[in-house]
């Protein structure tokens, strides 16, 4: 989610150096940083968001699509996060925000407008996904891209 994130803000968004402060401490658009209680730790051992988390889905997105619920639980293991100050302008230009955390401050999934089928998220779907039961974003994007198949080639 985090690269997706900043492909939008420079190359929709004409925010050309848009970056993560994780890449680039100076970029003049940090769309992706540390949470801002986050930016004066010196030690950061024990500062990851680590483990399941609650997540909001938004209703008519390809993500309550797949998971057929508004409140799910995921796996983390990240420290940077959306900053939520350039949310607004994006949504602006087409992304739409489907998951946060339950108090709306933090990101978890992102879509995009008029997509055939884009996700992308924050955290680990790949850490509850098993060869006999897959995540249900893996299925879902399985399943848009044979339907892409089948509508291109009858």
């Amino acid at each position: 989610m985090q690269c997706s994130v900043i492909e939008f803000a420079r190359n929709v968004c004409g925010l050309k150096k848009a970056n993560s402060t994780e890449f680039d401490k100076s970029t003049p658009y940090p769309v992706i940083s540390l949470l801002e209680e986050q930016k004066r730790v010196k030690d950061m051992g024990g500062t990851m968001r680590l483990g399941a988390y609650p997540c909001k889905v938004k209703k008519n997105t390809f993500s309550f699509e797949a998971y057929g619920k508004e409140k799910i639980s995921e796996r983390h293991r990240h420290r940077y996060e959306f900053d939520t100050h350039y949310r607004r302008s994006m949504e602006k230009e087409g992304l739409t925000v489907s998951g946060t955390s339950p108090d709306l401050r933090l990101v978890e999934i992102v879509e995009l407008e008029g997509h055939p089928w884009f996700v992308a998220c924050q955290f680990h779907p790949e850490f509850k996904s098993k060869p006999d039961d897959c995540h249900p974003l893996f299925r879902d994007f399985v399943r848009a891209a044979l339907n892409s198949q089948k509508e291109k080639h009858g």
